[in-house]
């Protein structure tokens, strides 16, 4: 037996590999469009390994840790935030692109960005600046989250932004749900997305549907009970020992409940997408991103119980007088914060016309050359956690806070 040569492991390499063994309806890294600067490529990583690795390293990323999903940063350290929902995403996109043969590392980097442009406070914050912007185009997260990730994070001497390659970027912006559906004029938006952006979009839905059941059983909003109403609980049964089940503590409970609910889900839309993918002969990107609707979906009936699922949230979780109550602070917190730094944030002096007496701090200001104020306060206000909001609004408001 031949003793093991060690090598590495180099681009071209990956590349071939790609070649290999993806399906031909996956978006290979060798075929990608490219970034909007010129750079030289890595040794040993494809550029969707590098873009995902650009995108874990970024300041927007890490502020994720301390941004909404559903319950405000400080009611509880158990409950989801921006940055574990996001990781979530990640292990059911990826676990869904390996088992379609599709590009694991393209479908990782647009599921780590997904959310990168939220604002604090979920979609809540997210709604409240989309009013006070109405009249500067309003504002929209994924839209944001490809101005944060081409604009706003300076990283490198040669470029704005993370120059991320445009098929990453696509994926961001065509992300779409019931919540986001952005207008898309710079990426085609007449043709559809990669399928690995497609897994994502689904791999979203999946995430927060089934996690935030959890959360409400945690936070004793919902009960293990109320869920055996929904259309999917037969599925779920099949998956759980239920003579088992009845005797667990609610922790292991919910833990079962969660697994099998993504089980599930994951399963109808892997049988389903194939079905899809056969039906209309798709052998090629060119194919999928011709085809009219998207390819990766719910079957009518997995449609119609995730639909259900989704009704009985909103209703009985999303409407509760808790979150309600969660919803109106933050509303006013975001509205009193952006009406006093409009009023406060470009206070010139008539000589010599500079900007003076701003309580904007200096790396905000500095840019109200290059965008209106507005614009200025809406990236200042979205790019906050809820904690540095909190404090924020303390700082100004309260006459005995430290600023």
């Amino acid at each position: 037996m031949s003793a093991y040569k060690p090598g590495l492991l180099t681009r071209q390499e990956l590349e071939a590999q790609e070649d290999k063994y993806l399906a031909p309806y996956a978006m290979k890294s060798k075929d990608t469009r490219g970034r909007r600067y010129k750079e030289q490529e890595d040794p040993f990583r494809s550029v969707y390994q590098r873009d995902r690795d650009r995108i874990i390293h970024s300041t927007a990323y890490r502020r994720l840790e301390y941004k909404t999903q559903v319950f405000v940063n400080l009611e509880g350290d158990y409950y989801r935030t921006r940055m574990t929902h996001t990781a979530e995403v990640v292990q059911i996109a990826r676990s869904v692109a390996r088992a379609l043969k599709l590009n694991e590392e393209l479908t990782e980097a647009i599921a780590l960005a997904h959310d990168i442009g939220h604002t604090p406070f979920g979609h809540s914050g997210e709604e409240v600046l989309n009013r006070l912007m109405e009249e500067e185009g309003g504002f929209e997260h994924n839209i944001q989250s490809l101005r944060v990730l081409d604009k706003l994070e300076q990283k490198y001497p040669d470029f704005v932004g993370l120059n991320l390659c445009w098929e990453t970027k696509e994926g961001i912006i065509k992300h779409s749900s019931d919540y986001d559906n952005p207008h898309t004029k710079e990426y085609e938006p007449k043709l559809a997305p990669t399928l690995e952006a497609q897994v994502v979009n689904f791999a979203d839905e999946i995430a927060y549907n089934s996690h935030d059941f959890d959360d409400g059983i945690t936070s004793a909003i919902l009960s293990v009970e109320s869920l055996k109403a929904l259309k999917v609980w037969k599925e779920i049964e099949k998956k759980i020992d239920m003579k088992k089940f009845e005797e667990l503590p609610l922790e292991m409970k919910k833990y079962n409940i969660t697994r099998a609910l993504i089980n599930v889900q994951i399963t109808a839309l892997l049988k389903n997408t194939i079905e899809n993918l056969e039906k209309n002969a798709v052998d090629s990107v060119d194919k999928v991103r011709k085809h009219r609707e998207n390819l990766v979906v719910f079957d009518p009936v997995m449609k119609d119980m995730h639909r259900d699922l989704k009704d009985f949230l909103y209703k009985n979780f999303y409407k509760h007088y808790k979150i309600i109550r969660m919803e109106y602070k933050a509303e006013k917190i975001i509205k009193d914060l952006f009406e006093i730094y409009e009023k406060k944030g470009a206070v010139k002096d008539k000589r010599k016309k500079d900007v003076i007496n701003s309580i904007l701090p200096p790396d905000v200001r500095k840019r109200l050359g290059e965008d209106s104020l507005k614009r200025v306060i809406c990236d200042y206000i979205a790019g906050m956690t809820d904690r540095s909001i909190l404090e924020e609004y303390k700082k100004l408001y309260d006459p005995f806070e430290k600023v």
